[in-house]
């Protein structure tokens, strides 16, 4: 398990192969080099002795900041977690911007989730002039990561909602969805594969959108195992669960 979290996430094995033929071989020059070796036990805390330094890190999931909410994402290299980031600064007009290599949906995702906040600060109890008066700035760590696609929409706008009213979001919380102009949230791709950045993250209830649930139901029944899974319609939905 650890070899694959660390050097080989991929939907294939070529590259588990690959990092198991490194072992073999360096056991192997260790037996030639040591002939009273008789046997080779390797553990995690042993792989970077045999393959350097891990090619992923750990996900840490940062909690308990208003502003800060957990995504869910799917890459070409499997399913991903992101920490969506959302701050404000007070300014004589108002004002948005993301960053974070955003491709062109993800960035429309974003101004989607802006305005359907703006448009309804009041039911979410914030300062109906909050926008009017602040500056605010979307951002979705790292930086270096190009990311795409609408999935992030429901997170960004939670992200908003949780900056202007100052409540942090529950604890082991994840989330996708699309989100529309009107508040409905809309099927993603890549279930399976954010279900497993999930449990990889040690999440505890995940936010998936109501034209999923045929999905996430056919999912094999160890990787549902200990999870709460919260379907939605709407982003009233997500804001109860959320919050």
């Amino acid at each position: 398990h650890e070899l694959i979290v660390r050097y080989a996430r991929e939907a294939g094995v070529r590259t588990l192969e690959k990092q198991i033929r490194r072992i073999m071989r360096r056991s192997a020059m260790a037996f030639a080099e040591d002939e009273n070796l008789v046997k080779i036990s390797i553990g995690k805390n042993d792989l970077e002795n045999y393959l350097d330094k891990p090619v992923f890190t750990a996900e840490e999931v940062f909690e308990g900041t208003p502003g800060v909410v957990t995504g869910l994402a799917w890459t070409s290299l499997g399913g991903v977690t992101l920490q969506i980031e959302a701050s404000a600064m007070l300014a004589k007009s108002k004002g948005f911007k993301q960053t974070g290599q955003l491709g062109k949906v993800m960035v429309e995702s974003s101004e989607i989730a802006y305005s359907y906040v703006t448009a309804h600060l009041k039911d979410f109890g914030g300062d109906p002039d909050f926008f009017d008066q602040h500056f605010v700035h979307l951002h979705v760590p790292a930086g270096a990561t190009p990311k795409d696609g609408p999935s992030a929409g429901i997170t960004m706008a939670t992200a908003l909602v949780s900056l202007i009213t100052g409540k942090t979001v529950k604890k082991r919380l994840g989330m996708t969805g699309e989100l529309t102009l009107t508040g409905r949230v809309l099927p993603i791709g890549g279930l399976k594969e954010k279900t497993i950045a999930a449990r990889r993250a040690g999440l505890k209830t995940l936010i998936f959108p109501e034209d999923n649930r045929k999905d996430y139901e056919e999912l094999p029944d160890y990787l549902a195992e200990g999870l709460k899974v919260q379907f939605v319609k709407t982003f009233d939905d997500v804001y109860k669960v959320a919050f």
